[in-house]
């Protein structure tokens, strides 16, 4: 016969001991979030009172400097980015309203080159007059989105090599290691470091997807590198510097990491 316990019976041992080994788990699990929580507020008070440097606590800068190094150490010039066949490409969303001051004139448009005290204008019909390169690559922005583009230009290395932007000038002259860009009213700029600047998939864009910019997406030139996440990828070009010292970025002024390769 099945002997079966009353329902006002006493538990059984085992039960008991099952009750107080949870009882001491819940315990410990409880101290172990409350110390948890305990360090990662102090932490964070900690950070809080760190120097700023470029938009964050001073320990999140030399993370950011550390994947910058890290980044630049696995770069390689000859290594490309994956190409798609024209028919998948799309237009991409307008991101971002920084540097695209209204009543913009495009006809009016100068690109202001710096390598020397003397700047040099150049129209789009200067930019057009170098070989041309055409590709369909994806667009990645920091956000987390991608987009299949074709994009059309001359690279900048071939831009740079016509003006003869990155060799020597002479005795005390500056050794090229970056390149500065900047939109016309001064209100967005990024910086690259010249490897990533001079890489065949690097563009000063006029066309996107068979046809001319648009001003939303950066008419008349744009920067689009395969490199970087989107946030390099400059609209509206109106000044391109070559240097020896690291030029601002409007992000990494933000709190983003300056290099921003993938």
């Amino acid at each position: 016969m099945t002997r079966t316990r009353n329902r006002g019976s006493r538990p059984s041992e085992r039960d008991d001991d099952v009750e107080r080994i949870m009882r001491r788990t819940s315990r410990r699990s409880f101290f172990a979030l409350g110390l948890s929580a305990a360090a990662g507020l102090a932490g964070w008070e900690w950070l809080k009172t760190r120097p700023q440097e470029g938009g964050v606590p001073s320990p999140i800068r030399r993370v950011l400097e550390y994947n910058e190094r890290l980044a630049e150490a696995y770069f390689k010039e000859a290594r490309l980015s994956p190409t798609f066949p024209r028919e998948m490409a799309r237009e991409p969303r307008v991101n971002g309203a920084e540097g695209m001051a209204p009543g913009f004139d495009p006809a009016a448009w100068r690109l202001r080159v710096l390598r020397s005290s003397e700047p040099t204008l150049l129209t789009l019909d200067d930019i057009k007059q170098l070989p041309r390169t055409e590709m369909t690559t994806e667009l990645r922005c920091i956000e987390g989105w991608s987009v299949i583009v074709n994009w059309a230009g001359c690279r900048l290395r071939d831009f740079a090599a016509v003006h003869n932007l990155i060799r020597g000038g002479g005795e005390g002259a500056q050794d090229i290691r970056y390149v500065g860009l900047e939109t016309p009213d001064h209100g967005y700029y990024v910086g690259l470091d010249l490897r990533s600047a001079m890489h065949p998939q690097t563009l000063l864009c006029y066309e996107m997807n068979g046809e001319p910019l648009s001003l939303d997406h950066g008419a008349p030139l744009r920067l689009v590198t395969t490199v970087k996440y989107g946030i390099k990828s400059i609209k509206r070009i109106g000044t391109i510097v070559f240097t020896g010292e690291r030029p601002p970025d409007f992000w990494a002024e933000r709190g983003y990491d300056w290099y921003a390769g993938h």
